[in-house]
């Protein structure tokens, strides 16, 4: 039983990089991609990017605006934990509780600051920002009076259209490099037991 679940795990994998069945000659019309739609469906050097490899997009299509304000936010989050993960190994905030004393690894603050209790100060902003803020702005998206991750904070976004989608491209790019790149730092971090640059 273990080794058919391992072979299919590694078949699905590996058909992860086969390329994608060609499309008859004789079809007349294609069909539309949620790809048309969004901003985002480029690689770093430009290139198409369509990876949608469980086919969510057509098997949940309703969903397909919360998926990509799920991915922005999650891309924003990493962002900033990145950023912070880093910092951390530097400065701190003021107060004996956030020293360096206190917490000599940047990875132990999770378990230390939820004993001493301000992680669940942050438990209670982010579930109350989550309801007041997230939710009625996914009711917008879902009625169509908003674009995914759209919280109306461009006042020094560029004005033309062309711009300010490369703009959001970028925003894409960067938040699915920082999804990626805090999972390595994190584990980095745990197997090294180092900080800064986690070797």
């Amino acid at each position: 039983m273990k080794t058919a679940a391992v072979l299919a795990c590694l078949t699905g994998a590996a058909s992860a990089f086969t390329a994608a069945p060609s499309a008859s000659r004789t079809s007349v019309a294609t069909k539309m991609s949620v790809f048309d739609d969004y901003v985002g469906a480029k690689d770093l050097r430009g290139n198409d990017f369509q990876f949608d490899p469980l086919k969510l997009s057509e098997s949940y299509s309703p969903f397909v605006g919360f998926f990509r304000e799920a991915e922005l936010r999650h891309g924003r989050t990493a962002m900033l934990a990145v950023m912070g993960f880093v910092a951390t190994d530097f400065v701190r905030i003021p107060g004996d509780m956030y020293s360096f004393e206190a917490i000599p690894k940047t990875v132990d603050a999770h378990d230390i600051l939820v004993q001493s209790g301000p992680m669940h100060q942050l438990l209670l902003w982010i579930s109350l920002f989550d309801i007041l803020i997230t939710y009625p702005a996914i009711q917008a998206m879902n009625a169509g009076e908003r674009d995914a991750g759209d919280f109306g904070l461009t006042k020094f976004a560029p004005k033309d259209k062309a711009a300010f989608d490369k703009k959001r491209e970028s925003e894409l790019l960067n938040g699915r490099l920082a999804m990626c790149a805090i999972g390595g730092i994190a584990t980095q971090t745990v197997l090294t037991g180092n900080g800064f640059p986690y070797v």
